[in-house]
């Protein structure tokens, strides 16, 4: 048994806060499908996943190094790690722009707890490069993020241990899902409402 077989991934932060449904099909079902919005975020880290260090001006940095918590039982691929200043920084790569939601902070935070623990500093902000806009969105790692990122964490391992199917809830997010044909959440929301009826 690998030692790390018992820690979450850095990414199941995101997809449990996109949509819990989602997470139980492909972390405990091990389902996935690929669609427009995979492929094209596949392809986009498959470029930032290619091991180097490299010094611009004043800034180092360090691309697809392996992060992880013994804390809190995290583990995942850095897509950038960037020191400036004295700071030091996660950069998560994202394919489109800003979406409506928290997922990718989110996974900032993991990443930065990760970082914390591997090197004794506190880590204040994060970034989210998203490809299509060409822009970074700055993620402050403040307390209340911290605490909503360990209780996704408790929910991801809470839902490993028991395999328990959280409910497939439609709404806007569903739209760009390659998981939808396997879920149908229009269908379950309705059935659910035939049997409240009922």
């Amino acid at each position: 048994m690998n030692d790390t077989d018992n820690y979450i991934s850095i990414a199941s932060l995101n997809q449990y806060s996109y949509c819990p449904h989602r997470c139980w099909r492909m972390f405990c079902a091990g389902e996935f499908a690929d669609n427009q919005y995979t492929i094209e975020g596949t392809s986009l880290h498959d470029s930032v996943h290619t091991l180097s260090e490299i010094n611009r001006d004043e800034t180092w940095q360090v691309r697809a190094i392996w992060l992880k918590s013994e804390r809190y039982k995290l583990i995942g691929k850095s897509d950038l790690i960037e020191a400036a200043d004295g700071e030091i920084y996660p950069v998560e790569y994202k394919r489109g722009k800003k979406g409506e939601w928290d997922n990718d902070e989110l996974q900032v935070c993991a990443q930065a707890l990760c970082l914390e623990e591997m090197t004794g500093k506190t880590i204040a902000t994060g970034y989210v490069y998203y490809a299509q806009s060409h822009q970074r969105q700055k993620v402050e790692i403040s307390e209340e993020l911290r605490q909503e990122a360990i209780a996704t964490i408790l929910a991801i391992q809470t839902l490993l241990e028991t395999g328990k199917m959280p409910p497939a809830n439609y709404g806007k997010r569903c739209r760009g899902c390659s998981l939808y044909a396997q879920c149908l959440p229009q269908v379950a929301e309705k059935v659910r409402r035939y049997q409240e009826a009922s």
